[in-house]
């Protein structure tokens, strides 16, 4: 409890205060959701026990079925203005850290895949037919400042994506990766014990 007092303001505490009161209201397992914090579809969102937020949250789903399309594991933390939107299926692991500005989706408007599927710009965005394609986030993930997870994407167990990275292909397990599109560039050595760089020919 002093730790609280040597990190938050009296006015912090109170606000604190407030939102975990919020917080028990709208998911009782969770341990707190900071507001501003937009929710959309609630009933097909499944959120595990420890589940936290900083302010200016949006997580919602869509589902094309009457089904739960999202799921957020244990021990989640989700910092400032994440966005996290499901159609077809969002799975994320437990113990899963993300930074603020994240976008996570697995559908978007129209499709761009080079095939008879494909969406015409002479439409408006709008108008275009919602594709999906499921995204899964493994356990223990760390996903960096500004990073996007597009649609169709496995992030294995373990790994990190680094700062600004656009995750548009899947990562393996136990993977540092950076860039966009975002590129393994260390693997954990459990024999060593450290990461080592991957070394591409």
């Amino acid at each position: 409890m002093s730790n609280l007092f040597k990190r938050y303001s009296s006015f912090q505490l109170i606000k604190l205060g407030i939102n975990l009161i919020r917080t028990k209201a709208l998911f009782r397992n969770a341990k707190i959701i900071r507001f501003p914090f937009d929710i959309r579809g609630k009933k097909y969102i499944k959120i595990d026990n420890g589940f936290t937020t900083g302010v200016g949250c949006r997580i919602e789903a869509y589902p094309i079925n009457e089904e739960t399309v999202l799921t957020i594991g244990k021990n989640v933390q989700m910092n400032d203005y994440v966005h996290v939107t499901a159609m077809e299926k969002v799975s994320i692991g437990d113990n899963v850290l993300m930074a603020s500005k994240i976008y996570i989706s697995d559908c978007s408007h129209g499709s761009y895949a080079g095939n008879k599927f494909d969406s015409s710009p002479l439409t408006t965005p709008m108008e275009r037919k919602m594709h999906s394609k499921e995204v899964i986030i493994g356990n223990n993930v760390w996903l960096g400042e500004f990073v996007s997870v597009l649609p169709g994407v496995t992030i294995g167990s373990g790994s990190i994506i680094g700062a600004n990275s656009v995750v548009s292909k899947n990562i393996p397990s136990n993977v540092i990766a950076v860039g966009s599109p975002a590129k393994p560039i260390k693997k954990f050595n459990f024999e060593t014990q450290r990461w080592d760089k991957i070394v591409t020919i």
